[in-house]
């Protein structure tokens, strides 16, 4: 038998004590050590993650990418990989099980594991629409991996070899819509930053978009970047929702799978491509750079150390 490979969970949190105790729950018969990263919380996330024997740490919010790579390096010595998870995933119990006994069979050359991730929306799961589910990289091998250096629709990024498991993690949120409708107007307004940064070139951007290998999430990205970002804007989202709703078949899905085609495949897309265009409006009429207009329409401030040049 292989040694047994050590598993160090990274979750970030902010007021996340609705949904932390279960993803704690979830990962606890296979992770040796888990990292609490928070930004601020004022509920009991801290208290519960504690009780819990995670290691908590504190670190002010920029984006998910800066806090995942700054968690990467309080990862505990000794570690031999680390797993992100978000506060509001479950592990389900095949995957955990896939974890625990396959981590230790992999050889050196494996840097990075995909793992399957659903979405359950306002309580129903989405099932249609070409998405899910999603594979993602969840797994790196410590020292290997790292964020992408993004500011919306970030991945883990490994260079050596990948391997896959087939278990599933769900992605189960049990906040209100309000609350998920002003979290997707706060991504938009990230998103509007990365397309304008593919521009603009004010900071350091990286992407995972490449046909090479097949994998999902690096196509995804390149038809994004290649194909989709050169549509009008306005249209290129209700073509979006269409490829999604009728053509991949988005319209059998459940109520909850329907509202969320709707909302995330078309309102949402629609949202980042006005508010590209106000900035982009921004800039010409008042002859001012893209840092300055994201700051003074969409209120986000880009760190000094990636100011516009």
């Amino acid at each position: 038998m292989p040694p047994p490979a050590s598993l160090t969970v990274v979750i970030l949190t902010r007021d996340e004590e609705r949904h932390l105790p279960r993803a704690l729950a979830s990962v606890a018969g296979f992770a040796d050590r888990i990292l609490v990263v928070d930004s601020g919380s004022t509920d009991r996330t801290v208290e519960i993650a504690e009780a819990a024997g995670a290691t908590v740490l504190h670190n002010p919010w920029v984006n998910h990418a800066s806090q995942m790579n700054w968690a990467f390096d309080y990862v505990p010595k000794g570690t031999d990989w680390v797993m992100r998870l978000d506060a509001d995933e479950i592990v389900l119990p095949e995957l955990g099980a896939e974890i625990r006994d396959g981590l230790p069979g992999l050889g050196l050359e494996i840097d990075g594991v995909y793992v399957s991730r659903r979405i359950n929306f306002l309580g129903g799961s989405v099932r249609y629409g070409g998405l899910f589910p999603v594979r993602v990289l969840r797994l790196v091998r410590n020292g290997r991996g790292r964020c992408e250096n993004r500011w919306m629709d970030e991945h883990l990024i490994v260079e050596g070899a990948v391997a896959d498991f087939w278990g599933e993690l769900v992605d189960d949120n049990l906040k209100p819509l309000t609350w998920w409708i002003d979290k997707h107007n706060a991504y938009a307004s990230r998103e509007v930053v990365d397309i304008l940064n593919l521009e603009y070139g004010f900071m350091p951007h990286e992407t995972i978009a490449t046909l090479n290998g097949g994998r999902q999430a690096n196509v995804k990205r390149w038809l994004k970047e290649k194909l989709y970002a050169r549509l009008p804007t306005g249209l290129r989202a209700g073509a979006y929702f269409f490829y999604r709703f009728v053509i991949r078949l988005g319209f059998l899905d459940t109520r909850e799978g329907r509202m969320f085609h709707v909302l995330q495949g078309f309102w949402y897309r629609y949202l980042v491509d006005s508010k590209l265009t106000e900035v982009r409006r921004y800039i010409v009429r008042n002859g001012v750079g893209p840092a300055e207009a994201i700051q003074d329409v969409l209120g986000i401030t880009l760190p000094p150390q990636k100011a516009q040049r």
